[in-house]
Protein backbone atom coordinates (compact mmCIF):
# COMPACT_ATOMS: atom_id res chain seq x y z
CA UNK A 1 0.00 0.00 0.00
CA UNK A 2 0.86 3.25 -1.00
CA UNK A 3 0.75 5.30 2.39
CA UNK A 4 1.30 8.75 0.94
CA UNK A 5 -2.48 7.91 -0.07
CA UNK A 6 -3.88 7.01 3.12
CA UNK A 7 -5.92 10.09 4.31
CA UNK A 8 -4.38 10.69 7.75
CA UNK A 9 -5.00 14.20 9.32
CA UNK A 10 -1.59 15.10 9.50
CA UNK A 11 -1.35 14.60 6.12
CA UNK A 12 -4.55 15.88 5.11
CA UNK A 13 -3.69 19.30 7.03
CA UNK A 14 -1.10 20.07 4.68
CA UNK A 15 -3.61 20.60 2.37
CA UNK A 16 -4.92 23.61 4.13
CA UNK A 17 -3.18 26.85 1.92
CA UNK A 18 -2.82 24.90 -0.77
CA UNK A 19 -5.19 25.10 -4.51
CA UNK A 20 -7.94 22.93 -5.00
CA UNK A 21 -5.67 21.36 -7.67
CA UNK A 22 -3.71 19.54 -4.76
CA UNK A 23 -7.11 17.60 -3.17
CA UNK A 24 -6.20 14.09 -4.21
CA UNK A 25 -9.25 12.16 -5.59
CA UNK A 26 -11.47 11.23 -4.57
CA UNK A 27 -12.47 13.40 -2.21
CA UNK A 28 -15.26 14.78 -0.10
CA UNK A 29 -15.80 18.40 -0.56
CA UNK A 30 -17.65 21.55 1.11
CA UNK A 31 -17.78 24.88 -0.63
CA UNK A 32 -17.80 26.79 2.61
CA UNK A 33 -18.66 29.73 0.87
CA UNK A 34 -22.25 28.32 -0.58
CA UNK A 35 -22.76 26.72 3.19
CA UNK A 36 -22.16 29.13 5.23
CA UNK A 37 -25.19 30.91 3.28
CA UNK A 38 -27.42 27.96 3.39
CA UNK A 39 -26.30 28.12 7.07
CA UNK A 40 -27.43 32.09 7.68
CA UNK A 41 -30.60 32.04 5.24
CA UNK A 42 -32.14 28.62 7.47
CA UNK A 43 -31.10 31.13 11.25
CA UNK A 44 -32.48 33.96 9.78
CA UNK A 45 -35.45 32.24 8.25
CA UNK A 46 -36.36 30.43 11.90
CA UNK A 47 -36.08 34.04 13.98
CA UNK A 48 -37.91 35.49 10.83
CA UNK A 49 -41.11 33.47 11.86
CA UNK A 50 -40.50 33.05 15.59
CA UNK A 51 -39.46 29.68 15.42
CA UNK A 52 -36.61 27.31 17.07
CA UNK A 53 -34.08 25.90 14.58
CA UNK A 54 -32.47 22.29 16.18
CA UNK A 55 -30.62 21.09 12.64
CA UNK A 56 -30.15 17.37 11.87
CA UNK A 57 -26.61 16.64 12.65
CA UNK A 58 -26.98 13.41 10.85
CA UNK A 59 -26.68 15.75 7.66
CA UNK A 60 -22.65 16.32 8.56
CA UNK A 61 -22.04 14.52 11.61
CA UNK A 62 -19.29 17.30 12.83
CA UNK A 63 -19.52 19.08 16.05
CA UNK A 64 -17.24 21.80 14.48
CA UNK A 65 -20.58 22.64 11.95
CA UNK A 66 -23.13 21.14 14.86
CA UNK A 67 -21.17 24.43 16.82
CA UNK A 68 -21.39 26.64 13.92
CA UNK A 69 -25.42 26.61 13.64
CA UNK A 70 -25.75 26.96 16.84
CA UNK A 71 -23.34 29.84 16.79
CA UNK A 72 -25.89 30.76 14.15
CA UNK A 73 -29.45 30.82 16.54
CA UNK A 74 -29.89 27.11 16.76
CA UNK A 75 -30.76 25.89 19.95
CA UNK A 76 -29.04 22.24 19.68
CA UNK A 77 -29.02 20.03 17.20
CA UNK A 78 -31.31 16.79 16.00
CA UNK A 79 -29.64 13.09 15.62
CA UNK A 80 -30.70 9.76 14.48
CA UNK A 81 -28.23 7.63 16.59
CA UNK A 82 -27.23 7.55 20.33
CA UNK A 83 -23.41 6.92 18.99
CA UNK A 84 -24.08 10.16 17.18
CA UNK A 85 -25.41 11.82 20.47
CA UNK A 86 -22.41 10.42 22.23
CA UNK A 87 -19.95 11.57 19.91
CA UNK A 88 -21.28 15.13 19.66
CA UNK A 89 -21.68 15.30 23.50
CA UNK A 90 -18.21 14.21 23.98
CA UNK A 91 -17.06 17.09 21.19
CA UNK A 92 -19.33 19.69 23.46
CA UNK A 93 -22.24 19.80 21.65
CA UNK A 94 -24.78 20.66 24.71
CA UNK A 95 -28.30 20.58 23.29
CA UNK A 96 -29.30 17.07 21.43
CA UNK A 97 -32.04 15.38 21.06
CA UNK A 98 -32.33 11.74 19.74
CA UNK A 99 -34.78 11.29 17.32
CA UNK A 100 -35.16 7.73 17.28
CA UNK A 101 -36.67 4.66 19.47
CA UNK A 102 -34.46 2.95 21.95
CA UNK A 103 -35.41 -0.03 23.59
CA UNK A 104 -32.17 -1.33 24.66
CA UNK A 105 -31.58 -1.41 28.63
CA UNK A 106 -27.76 -1.21 27.68
CA UNK A 107 -28.21 1.52 25.48
CA UNK A 108 -30.65 3.39 27.41
CA UNK A 109 -27.82 3.21 30.19
CA UNK A 110 -25.25 5.20 27.88
CA UNK A 111 -28.53 7.48 26.53
CA UNK A 112 -28.17 7.90 30.62
CA UNK A 113 -24.69 8.94 30.66
CA UNK A 114 -25.04 11.65 27.75
CA UNK A 115 -27.79 12.85 29.78
CA UNK A 116 -25.37 13.32 32.95
CA UNK A 117 -22.63 14.90 31.04
CA UNK A 118 -24.68 17.59 29.06
CA UNK A 119 -26.01 18.31 32.50
CA UNK A 120 -22.34 19.14 33.77
CA UNK A 121 -22.64 21.98 31.10
CA UNK A 122 -25.98 23.10 31.43
CA UNK A 123 -26.88 21.04 28.73
CA UNK A 124 -29.52 18.26 28.00
CA UNK A 125 -31.10 15.62 26.38
CA UNK A 126 -33.98 14.89 24.99
CA UNK A 127 -35.00 11.59 23.06
CA UNK A 128 -38.55 10.35 21.76
CA UNK A 129 -40.58 7.33 22.25
CA UNK A 130 -43.65 5.56 20.70
CA UNK A 131 -44.36 2.60 23.83
CA UNK A 132 -44.77 2.24 27.28
CA UNK A 133 -41.32 -0.45 27.36
CA UNK A 134 -39.53 2.14 26.13
CA UNK A 135 -40.32 5.12 28.67
CA UNK A 136 -40.16 2.23 31.61
CA UNK A 137 -36.52 1.06 29.85
CA UNK A 138 -35.64 4.82 30.06
CA UNK A 139 -36.65 5.32 33.79
CA UNK A 140 -34.90 1.56 34.98
CA UNK A 141 -32.12 3.34 33.21
CA UNK A 142 -31.61 6.08 35.49
CA UNK A 143 -31.97 4.07 38.77
CA UNK A 144 -29.75 1.76 37.30
CA UNK A 145 -26.70 4.56 36.63
CA UNK A 146 -27.91 5.76 40.46
CA UNK A 147 -31.11 7.61 40.27
CA UNK A 148 -32.39 10.48 38.39
CA UNK A 149 -29.50 12.96 38.61
CA UNK A 150 -30.17 15.02 36.30
CA UNK A 151 -33.97 15.38 34.02
CA UNK A 152 -34.58 14.10 31.03
CA UNK A 153 -37.12 15.47 28.21
CA UNK A 154 -39.17 12.73 26.86
CA UNK A 155 -41.14 13.65 23.65
CA UNK A 156 -43.94 11.13 22.54
CA UNK A 157 -43.39 10.43 18.22
CA UNK A 158 -46.78 10.61 16.45
CA UNK A 159 -47.18 8.97 13.20
CA UNK A 160 -48.17 11.74 11.09
CA UNK A 161 -48.08 10.24 7.50
CA UNK A 162 -44.13 8.37 7.18
CA UNK A 163 -45.72 5.28 8.78
CA UNK A 164 -42.64 4.16 10.45
CA UNK A 165 -42.18 4.80 14.08
CA UNK A 166 -44.99 6.98 16.56
CA UNK A 167 -48.26 5.71 17.91
CA UNK A 168 -51.30 6.93 16.05
CA UNK A 169 -52.39 10.80 16.68
CA UNK A 170 -54.76 10.60 20.11
CA UNK A 171 -55.15 8.39 22.89
CA UNK A 172 -52.07 6.59 22.40
CA UNK A 173 -50.19 9.52 22.78
CA UNK A 174 -52.12 10.36 25.69
CA UNK A 175 -51.14 7.27 27.52
CA UNK A 176 -47.49 7.59 26.59
CA UNK A 177 -47.62 11.35 28.11
CA UNK A 178 -49.22 10.18 31.48
CA UNK A 179 -46.71 7.13 31.77
CA UNK A 180 -44.02 9.48 31.36
CA UNK A 181 -45.38 12.28 33.93
CA UNK A 182 -45.21 9.45 36.42
CA UNK A 183 -41.21 9.12 36.61
CA UNK A 184 -39.33 12.50 38.59
CA UNK A 185 -36.38 11.58 36.17
CA UNK A 186 -38.60 12.09 33.05
CA UNK A 187 -39.89 15.21 31.92
CA UNK A 188 -42.59 15.26 28.86
CA UNK A 189 -41.58 17.77 26.66
CA UNK A 190 -43.87 17.67 24.12
CA UNK A 191 -44.99 16.01 20.44
CA UNK A 192 -42.47 14.67 17.95
CA UNK A 193 -44.40 15.15 14.47
CA UNK A 194 -42.05 14.25 11.52
CA UNK A 195 -42.59 13.21 8.02
CA UNK A 196 -40.01 12.27 6.30
CA UNK A 197 -42.00 11.12 3.25
CA UNK A 198 -42.90 14.78 2.72
CA UNK A 199 -39.80 15.92 2.28
CA UNK A 200 -39.16 13.92 -1.22
CA UNK A 201 -42.81 14.41 -2.31
CA UNK A 202 -41.67 16.48 -5.57
CA UNK A 203 -44.95 18.83 -5.80
CA UNK A 204 -44.72 22.05 -3.40
CA UNK A 205 -48.70 21.43 -3.46
CA UNK A 206 -47.92 17.40 -2.22
CA UNK A 207 -45.91 18.83 0.67
CA UNK A 208 -48.54 21.44 1.62
CA UNK A 209 -50.92 18.51 1.01
CA UNK A 210 -49.00 16.28 3.45
CA UNK A 211 -48.15 18.88 6.27
CA UNK A 212 -51.78 20.03 6.63
CA UNK A 213 -52.56 16.11 7.50
CA UNK A 214 -49.62 16.35 10.35
CA UNK A 215 -50.78 19.79 11.50
CA UNK A 216 -54.11 18.75 12.21
CA UNK A 217 -52.70 15.01 13.53
CA UNK A 218 -50.93 17.44 15.90
CA UNK A 219 -53.17 19.77 16.72
CA UNK A 220 -55.69 16.82 17.61
CA UNK A 221 -53.21 14.84 19.96
CA UNK A 222 -52.30 18.33 21.77
CA UNK A 223 -55.75 18.90 22.71
CA UNK A 224 -56.27 15.54 23.80
CA UNK A 225 -53.24 15.81 26.10
CA UNK A 226 -53.58 19.03 27.45
CA UNK A 227 -57.39 18.59 28.32
CA UNK A 228 -56.12 15.43 30.10
CA UNK A 229 -54.41 18.22 32.32
CA UNK A 230 -50.88 17.29 31.19
CA UNK A 231 -49.33 20.66 29.38
CA UNK A 232 -47.73 19.99 26.02
CA UNK A 233 -44.62 22.14 26.05
CA UNK A 234 -43.56 21.96 22.38
CA UNK A 235 -44.27 20.03 18.87
CA UNK A 236 -41.45 20.16 16.91
CA UNK A 237 -40.46 18.19 13.35
CA UNK A 238 -40.52 19.12 9.69
CA UNK A 239 -37.28 19.10 7.52
CA UNK A 240 -35.19 20.49 4.88
CA UNK A 241 -38.18 19.56 2.00
CA UNK A 242 -41.31 21.12 4.11
CA UNK A 243 -40.14 23.49 6.57
CA UNK A 244 -41.63 26.64 5.78
CA UNK A 245 -44.72 25.27 5.62
CA UNK A 246 -44.76 23.46 9.62
CA UNK A 247 -42.86 27.35 10.29
CA UNK A 248 -46.16 28.56 8.75
CA UNK A 249 -48.60 26.72 10.41
CA UNK A 250 -48.15 28.12 14.08
CA UNK A 251 -48.30 24.85 15.30
CA UNK A 252 -44.68 23.65 15.41
CA UNK A 253 -42.42 25.79 17.35
CA UNK A 254 -39.50 24.02 16.29
CA UNK A 255 -37.94 22.64 13.12
CA UNK A 256 -35.36 19.81 11.86
CA UNK A 257 -34.13 20.52 8.58
CA UNK A 258 -30.84 18.78 8.00
CA UNK A 259 -29.74 18.84 4.16
CA UNK A 260 -30.65 21.85 3.27
CA UNK A 261 -26.81 22.74 4.90
CA UNK A 262 -25.52 20.61 1.76
CA UNK A 263 -28.27 19.93 -0.38
CA UNK A 264 -27.70 17.13 -3.33
CA UNK A 265 -29.20 15.66 -6.64
CA UNK A 266 -32.87 14.44 -4.90
CA UNK A 267 -33.69 17.57 -2.80
CA UNK A 268 -32.89 19.52 -6.30
CA UNK A 269 -35.78 17.44 -7.71
CA UNK A 270 -38.39 19.24 -5.44
CA UNK A 271 -40.37 21.61 -7.25
CA UNK A 272 -39.64 24.97 -5.15
CA UNK A 273 -41.83 26.44 -2.54
CA UNK A 274 -41.87 30.32 -2.83
CA UNK A 275 -41.45 30.35 0.50
CA UNK A 276 -38.29 28.65 1.13
CA UNK A 277 -34.83 30.27 0.77
CA UNK A 278 -32.80 29.55 -1.61
CA UNK A 279 -29.98 26.86 -0.67
CA UNK A 280 -27.15 25.99 -2.91
CA UNK A 281 -25.41 22.74 -3.56
CA UNK A 282 -22.64 22.91 -1.18
CA UNK A 283 -20.87 19.16 -1.07
CA UNK A 284 -19.19 17.73 -3.93
CA UNK A 285 -16.64 14.82 -4.37
CA UNK A 286 -13.85 15.80 -6.63
CA UNK A 287 -12.83 13.15 -8.92
CA UNK A 288 -10.34 11.95 -11.86
CA UNK A 289 -10.96 10.76 -15.37
CA UNK A 290 -8.69 7.43 -14.88
CA UNK A 291 -9.53 6.28 -18.15
CA UNK A 292 -11.28 6.85 -21.62
CA UNK A 293 -12.75 4.29 -24.16
CA UNK A 294 -13.75 5.85 -27.05
CA UNK A 295 -13.34 3.15 -29.25
CA UNK A 296 -15.88 1.23 -27.41
CA UNK A 297 -19.91 1.39 -28.71
CA UNK A 298 -21.28 4.65 -27.31
CA UNK A 299 -17.93 5.69 -25.93
CA UNK A 300 -17.48 6.11 -22.25
CA UNK A 301 -14.76 7.80 -19.42
CA UNK A 302 -14.38 6.41 -16.03
CA UNK A 303 -13.89 8.58 -13.02
CA UNK A 304 -12.36 6.88 -9.81
CA UNK A 305 -15.07 7.77 -7.43
CA UNK A 306 -17.32 5.21 -7.08
CA UNK A 307 -20.67 4.35 -4.66
CA UNK A 308 -17.67 3.85 -1.99
CA UNK A 309 -17.40 7.50 -2.23
CA UNK A 310 -20.67 8.47 -2.58
CA UNK A 311 -24.41 7.01 -1.34
CA UNK A 312 -26.61 6.03 -4.21
CA UNK A 313 -29.38 4.60 -2.63
CA UNK A 314 -31.32 8.23 -3.71
CA UNK A 315 -29.88 7.80 -7.18
CA UNK A 316 -26.75 8.60 -8.69
CA UNK A 317 -24.75 11.94 -8.79
CA UNK A 318 -24.78 14.61 -11.29
CA UNK A 319 -21.47 15.61 -12.64
CA UNK A 320 -21.39 19.56 -12.12
CA UNK A 321 -20.85 21.90 -15.36
CA UNK A 322 -17.38 23.41 -14.27
CA UNK A 323 -14.39 22.87 -16.06
CA UNK A 324 -12.67 24.45 -18.95
CA UNK A 325 -14.04 24.11 -22.01
CA UNK A 326 -17.44 22.93 -21.19
CA UNK A 327 -19.91 24.17 -23.40
CA UNK A 328 -23.03 22.84 -25.66
CA UNK A 329 -21.01 19.64 -27.13
CA UNK A 330 -19.38 18.78 -23.44
CA UNK A 331 -21.56 17.70 -20.60
CA UNK A 332 -21.59 14.69 -19.24
CA UNK A 333 -23.62 11.47 -17.48
CA UNK A 334 -22.65 9.55 -14.22
CA UNK A 335 -24.83 6.41 -16.15
CA UNK A 336 -23.33 3.44 -13.50
CA UNK A 337 -21.37 2.92 -10.52
CA UNK A 338 -19.18 0.34 -9.25
CA UNK A 339 -17.32 -0.18 -5.84
CA UNK A 340 -14.42 2.23 -7.16
CA UNK A 341 -15.19 3.23 -10.45
CA UNK A 342 -17.71 5.90 -11.94
CA UNK A 343 -19.08 5.27 -15.69
CA UNK A 344 -19.55 8.54 -17.56
CA UNK A 345 -20.67 8.75 -20.74
CA UNK A 346 -21.90 12.55 -23.57
CA UNK A 347 -25.10 13.77 -22.20
CA UNK A 348 -27.44 15.07 -24.53
CA UNK A 349 -26.50 16.74 -27.48
CA UNK A 350 -23.02 16.20 -26.28
CA UNK A 351 -20.50 14.49 -28.00
CA UNK A 352 -17.05 14.95 -26.23
CA UNK A 353 -15.63 12.82 -23.39
CA UNK A 354 -13.49 14.39 -20.61
CA UNK A 355 -9.80 13.98 -21.25
CA UNK A 356 -7.48 11.65 -19.32
CA UNK A 357 -6.88 12.43 -15.73
CA UNK A 358 -9.33 15.58 -16.04
CA UNK A 359 -10.86 16.56 -12.63
CA UNK A 360 -14.18 16.52 -12.41
CA UNK A 361 -17.09 17.59 -9.37
CA UNK A 362 -19.68 14.90 -8.73
CA UNK A 363 -22.71 16.62 -6.97
CA UNK A 364 -24.09 13.54 -4.62
CA UNK A 365 -27.56 11.70 -4.67
CA UNK A 366 -27.96 12.23 -1.27
CA UNK A 367 -25.83 13.99 1.24
CA UNK A 368 -26.46 12.12 4.74
CA UNK A 369 -24.89 8.44 3.71
CA UNK A 370 -21.75 10.16 1.39
CA UNK A 371 -20.87 12.14 4.33
CA UNK A 372 -20.55 8.76 6.54
CA UNK A 373 -18.50 7.46 4.05
CA UNK A 374 -15.60 9.93 4.51
CA UNK A 375 -13.24 10.23 7.90
CA UNK A 376 -13.22 13.81 6.89
CA UNK A 377 -14.40 16.86 4.80
CA UNK A 378 -12.44 19.28 3.15
CA UNK A 379 -13.29 22.52 3.34
CA UNK A 380 -12.80 24.98 0.05
CA UNK A 381 -12.87 28.81 0.24
CA UNK A 382 -13.65 30.46 -2.99
CA UNK A 383 -14.90 28.09 -5.40
CA UNK A 384 -14.59 24.66 -6.48
CA UNK A 385 -12.24 26.02 -9.89
CA UNK A 386 -10.21 28.47 -8.42
CA UNK A 387 -10.51 28.26 -4.23
CA UNK A 388 -8.11 27.22 -1.91
CA UNK A 389 -8.14 24.59 0.94
CA UNK A 390 -9.38 26.25 4.77
CA UNK A 391 -10.06 23.59 6.75
CA UNK A 392 -10.78 20.03 7.32
CA UNK A 393 -13.74 19.18 8.77
CA UNK A 394 -13.27 15.46 11.01
CA UNK A 395 -16.54 13.47 10.40
CA UNK A 396 -16.79 12.60 14.32
CA UNK A 397 -19.93 10.13 14.01
CA UNK A 398 -18.74 8.66 11.05
CA UNK A 399 -19.60 5.31 11.68
CA UNK A 400 -21.72 6.07 14.58
CA UNK A 401 -24.70 3.93 14.01
CA UNK A 402 -24.94 2.18 17.39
Amino acid sequence: MNKDKVPRPERLSQLVGQPVEAIVTPALVVDLDAMERNLTRMAEFAKKHNVRLRPHAKTHKSAVIAKLQMQAGAVGMCVQTLAEAEALAQRGVTDIFITNQIVSPAKLLRAVAVAQLLTQTNGKLAITVDSALGVTRLAQAQVQAGGPRCVIDVLVEIDVGHNRCGVAPGEAALTLARQISLFDGLHFAGLHAYNGRTQHTRTAQGRRDAVSVAVQDAVYTRQLIEDAGIKVDLITGAGTGSFMLEAASGVYGELQPGSYLFMDVDYAKNERDAAQPNFEQALFVKTQVISVRPELAGGHAVCDAGHKSHAVESGLPLVHPLGAGMGDDYALEYFKSADEHGMLRAAGSATRLPALGQMLWLIPGHCDPTVHLHDFMIGVRGGLLHGTVERILRVDARGAVA
